[in-house]
């Protein structure tokens, strides 16, 4: 499984509730650009439902200079493949007050596809998102301690 992009900020941000492996739906100039570069950021990116469908909108994958005349748009909406029963649950959730459907990895999966784990969420307010960063600086201290001895 090789990486592609990760967003690293999904689970300081957010409580994942489960996670998903999704497919995405790409042109070919995107797979190459990923092949060649890796150059995707799905930081800011985050996925919606319209219609009974799944949505990625707001990734960036960067456009590929050798591609033909028919070049990719780096910003566009990319459907995700979900089973059925997937896509209702996750809609079941979403509609639910607080949740939201959080890219957290893009990736080749061991056949060569490109993958994108997601995950159901509910956002974190300052006073949990201050609690970790606690619990973060009290492990380091820990750590420094004990290498000291």
């Amino acid at each position: 499984m090789k990486i592609i992009a990760q967003n690293r900020k999904a689970h300081f941000n957010y409580f994942i509730e489960y996670k998903l492996e999704a497919g995405v739906v790409l042109k070919g100039s995107e797979v190459r650009s990923l092949r060649n570069k890796g150059t995707a950021n799905i930081s800011d990116s985050y996925a919606g439902v319209d219609k009974g469908e799944v949505f990625l909108y707001n990734s960036h994958i960067a456009s590929y200079a050798q591609a033909s005349y028919q070049s990719h748009e780096p910003t566009r909406v990319r459907k995700l493949l979900l089973h059925r029963g997937e896509i209702k649950k996750v809609i079941g959730k979403v509609k639910e007050k607080g949740y939201t459907i959080v890219p957290i990895s893009l990736y080749f999966n061991r056949k060569n596809i490109v993958k994108i784990e997601i995950g159901v969420a509910k956002g974190k307010n300052t006073v949990d998102k201050r609690q970790k960063i606690k619990e973060r600086d009290i492990e380091r201290e820990q750590r420094a301690i004990l290498k000291r001895k």
